[in-house]
């Protein structure tokens, strides 16, 4: 193991078993927040360690820091030794997404979703462990002291619903017991990121559920991302394994603007920045790539027909179309499969329809890309 790899993988276990421990302790002080900040540090480290393995850049070419969690998990989706799945990418974003309200402001973790989320970093820990080093968490970590709980973990949904009619009780005229609301309303939010990888809890997205569960809004209404997630529940005692999953397509996502007059229960905030953050000419820097091979590229896969690839954003009155990782993980794998000089060939502005000039697999220009 590379000598910086494996300093970062020690951080990771040291972290996973003070998150553990913390789980266990009979002392509710600070536990949840403990087990939270270590769970999230544990992971950021391992993930780190594993890319560093792979010969991965962890440092921003501009700033010379280290990348966060957010460039760790893309980067570990895009690797193909890592290979981590976007149900996996979903975990550690909502354990990172509690870890952050946990952090910087309030939330309160029912015992049963911390349960599971401790669980499925657990299962997720062992499993990239032994994807990238062949080494299992048994070696380190003894089964008698994994997270443990007296209450079985029961369905999702059932879990979920119970939490929502708890909110709402809170909120009940003439309770004065909003800011507990909130703080579990917090949570559900940053369960989102299992379906939405740019989750950010936001005050604003909190007041507009506390609107909807007060104006008898379901559950279903408030929170439709929620309504894909599920979890698989396997074994028993210190041998469950909890894996997160989606049961089909997610709610579809539309962009509205701030002040559009659209039913606002679900509305929530995304810095479109982030979501799409390369221009034309940083995709193709970022794919080792000249831009007349990035252009075929994204014809090719019909990138510039996929909303979820592109967004067309306005700056000082200019408009300006910028990409997300969902436009650059597919062109990155043509390059990995040695086709992108057949691809640019093929897609030659003078080689007529696509029908006429592209037999390459995969190929979607003139097609719909977005799913039924």
């Amino acid at each position: 193991m590379k000598r910086d790899a494996q300093v970062l993988h020690s951080k990771a276990i040291a972290s996973m078993r003070v998150a553990t421990a913390a789980f266990n302790s009979p002392d509710d002080v600070g536990r949840v927040t403990q087990v939270l900040l270590a769970l999230q540090h544990s992971f950021e480290m391992l993930l780190k360690a594993a890319l560093v393995q792979q010969r991965v850049r962890v440092f921003d070419k501009d700033s010379g820091r280290s990348i966060g969690m957010d460039k760790c998990i893309n980067q570990a989706q895009n690797n193909t030794v890592i290979k981590l799945t976007d149900d996996e990418a979903g975990t550690l974003r909502t354990i990172d997404a509690m870890r952050d309200d946990e952090q910087h402001w309030f939330a309160e973790v029912s015992e049963q979703i911390l349960y599971l989320h401790a669980r499925a970093g657990i299962t997720l820990f062992d499993e990239l462990l032994d994807r990238v080093f062949g080494q299992r968490l048994a070696t380190y970590l003894p089964l008698r002291v994994l997270p443990l709980s007296t209450d079985p973990p029961r369905d999702l949904h059932l879990l979920l619903d119970e939490e929502y009619s708890a909110i709402a009780d809170l909120l009940k005229p003439r309770r004065r017991m909003t800011e507990p609301a909130k703080a579990r309303i917090r949570t559900l939010l940053a369960m989102e990121a299992h379906e939405e990888p740019e989750t950010r809890v936001s005050d604003k997205d909190v007041k507009r559920v506390v609107k909807g569960i007060r104006a008898g809004k379901t559950r279903a209404e408030v929170f439709p991302r929620l309504e894909n997630l599920a979890t698989d529940v396997t074994g028993d005692g210190p041998n469950v394994s909890v894996h997160f999953n989606k049961k089909g397509e997610g709610a579809a996502v539309h962009f509205v603007a701030e002040d559009a007059d659209v039913e606002s229960a679900a509305i929530r905030e995304v810095d479109l920045n982030a979501r799409f953050s390369r221009t034309k000419a940083e995709l193709a820097d970022a794919l080792g790539v000249k831009q007349h091979i990035a252009t075929a590229l994204r014809d090719h896969l019909a990138v510039d027909q996929d909303p979820r690839c592109y967004r067309d954003i306005t700056y000082n009155n200019s408009v300006l179309r910028k990409y997300s990782d969902r436009a650059f993980a597919p062109m990155r794998e043509v390059i990995k499969a040695g086709n992108a000089e057949a691809v640019r060939s093929a897609h030659s502005p003078n080689k007529g329809m696509r029908h006429e000039r592209c037999s390459i697999e995969g190929c979607k220009a003139g097609a719909d890309p977005t799913p039924a």
